[in-house]
């Protein structure tokens, strides 16, 4: 009677311990490879096909109704007949007051950088109600919750799986998880890299779509763009999030920009 009731216990035991199935590397979610073409045999023209990027549908959400459009001029912002360099802290201020509790629209330019809208984008998060990110190329916008370095770092302590984000590189996108990167093509590079200078939004919608297939649970994603970036480039990449019109893969889209730099004692205004 022992023995049986010895042998029974061990059998539970052994249930108990048994451990879960571990979760499948971020490996496994690699974008498919770009398509391969014998350069013998198609001669110039498939040698040129490896660089072609796969067209991409833009998606994203409707234009606000009647927003407050603030357009991209380089160091300086137009609303309207009126112009304002944000970091001027005159003309901070008064633009400040202008946003405030406002629908914002964004509109970019073809060569603004982000570095030169941290003022801006400062602005706009501590005063609009909404900010928006117009789409260079379609008349579709992207709502922004906009984060500086340090509040991008607060989001990244928080406990929560996934924190998913894209880091934006010149040569290519970089999906990056709590528990690691999508690989890509080359081990070293990019999930999702340029191809013949181009952003692959194709291919990187593709990958997203995988993260959101892994990690379920997850609502936000975050743009990280390096701050040498054009912000109209940083809007094509936003439409990535979405596979439909309306229809993002993540609820949240948080948008990084550059801290701004406190002003020198001493300098001039707009130094």
């Amino acid at each position: 009677m022992k023995r049986i009731l010895f042998t029974g216990w061990l059998s539970l035991l052994a249930v108990g311990c048994k451990e879960e199935k571990p979760a499948e590397p971020l490996s496994s979610l690699v974008p498919p490879p770009l398509p391969r073409v014998s350069a013998r045999t198609q001669g110039e023209k498939t040698r040129e096909a490896l660089f072609e990027v796969t067209p991409a549908e833009v998606y994203g959400e409707p234009v606000p109704d009647k927003p407050l459009r603030v357009e991209l001029a380089g160091e300086s912002v137009r609303l309207g007949a009126e112009r304002f360099t944000p970091s001027r802290p005159e003309e901070q201020a008064r633009l400040r007051e202008r946003v405030k509790e406002q629908v914002v629209l964004v509109v970019p330019d073809a060569d603004t950088f982000l570095a030169q809208t941290s003022e801006l984008f400062a602005t706009l998060r501590d005063s609009a109600r909404e900010a928006w990110l117009l789409h260079p190329d379609a008349p579709v916008a992207y709502r922004l919750v906009l984060r500086d370095e340090q509040g991008f770092q607060a989001w990244l302590a928080e406990v929560a799986p996934g924190k998913l984000r894209i880091i934006q590189r010149q040569d290519g996108f970089e999906l990056t998880t709590s528990v690691g990167k999508l690989p890509g093509p080359d081990a070293n590079g990019p999930s999702v890299p340029v191809r013949g200078g181009k952003q692959d939004i194709a291919t990187l919608r593709t990958g997203l779509g995988k993260l959101k297939g892994r990690f379920t649970t997850s609502e936000d994603i975050c743009l990280v763009p390096s701050f040498g970036t054009e912000v109209a480039q940083a809007a094509r990449a936003l439409g990535g999030v979405y596979v439909a019109p309306g229809e993002p893969l993540f609820e949240t889209l948080c948008f990084i920009y550059p801290t701004p730099r406190p002003p020198v004692a001493g300098a001039p205004a707009g130094q």
